[in-house]
């Protein structure tokens, strides 16, 4: 069986590989809050089951019980699955019951948000350090990912499933180090067609997200990548930087 990210929502951001397996699918079992219609449709003979009303005894039971009867098995997530995706937990499961699997990796909301952006998130000169990471609500963090405690690095800082959080979050990002005046960005459906951008400050993001009343499926990012003033060229096309396949040049 495989867990196959469908990507970040543009039915054209699923990959080749995990196209064909929907496609194939005997059983498909998907978030429901989340996957397109579009990306559905592409299984048009397989079984399907919507997770989001299933709980965790209920998916184990369809993937090996399909599984062990030789049907092509497909659990299908949204963006990428190995980014709170819940997927070990349920391969550990079927790996007891003598089930193998394999994850088909897919495009994550954070990139099709930075490609919203138009930007890149690492700038020599700014930043070479991305943090992934969520703000502590029902599920708890450790004591040292606290968000003042990873501020502290003042990288670049991505938030997943915490957009109605982003008052708490802006407030320990700057009791972390950050300036008031750090750039943040909101992208709302990150590559969808009700894609929307939100750009504003750490001082000013929660009024502006507030104002639009976005509470849910949004990517947030705070550092100075998203508005950078000064930064560094890379060396990789420096004529004075060789490397393996392109000698220094002389002046």
């Amino acid at each position: 069986m495989f867990f196959v990210g469908c990507g970040p929502g543009d039915p054209e951001l699923i990959t080749v590989k995990a196209k064909k397996l929907v496609q194939k699918a005997d059983v498909l079992v998907y978030s429901g809050s989340l996957i397109p219609e579009q990306v559905l449709k592409m299984c048009k003979n397989g079984k399907k089951h919507d997770a989001s009303r299933l709980v965790r005894e209920e998916i184990f039971e369809i993937l090996h019980k399909n599984a062990k009867k030789g049907r092509l098995v497909v659990r299908l997530h949204d963006g990428d699955p190995s980014i709170y995706g819940a997927i070990r937990e349920q391969i550990d499961a079927l790996e007891k019951e003598g089930v193998e699997s394999q994850v088909v990796p897919g495009v994550t909301a954070f990139l099709a948000s930075a490609a919203a952006l138009g930007t890149q998130l690492t700038l020599p000169g700014v930043t070479q350090t991305i943090i992934i990471t969520r703000a502590e609500s029902r599920t708890k963090v450790p004591k040292r990912e606290k968000i003042s405690e990873l501020a502290r690095h003042k990288a670049t800082m991505v938030f997943y499933l915490s957009v109605h959080l982003v008052s708490k979050l802006a407030k320990e990002a700057v009791a972390g180090g950050y300036k008031k005046t750090t750039p943040v960005a909101v992208v709302y459906m990150a590559s969808r067609k009700d894609q929307k951008i939100i750009i504003g400050t750490l001082e000013n993001i929660a009024k502006k997200v507030s104002d639009e009343g976005i509470t849910r499926t949004a990517i947030v990012i705070i550092g100075d990548v998203i508005k950078p003033g000064k930064y560094e060229y890379s060396r990789l096309y420096d004529k004075e930087f060789s490397h393996g396949y392109r000698s220094r040049r002389k002046k």
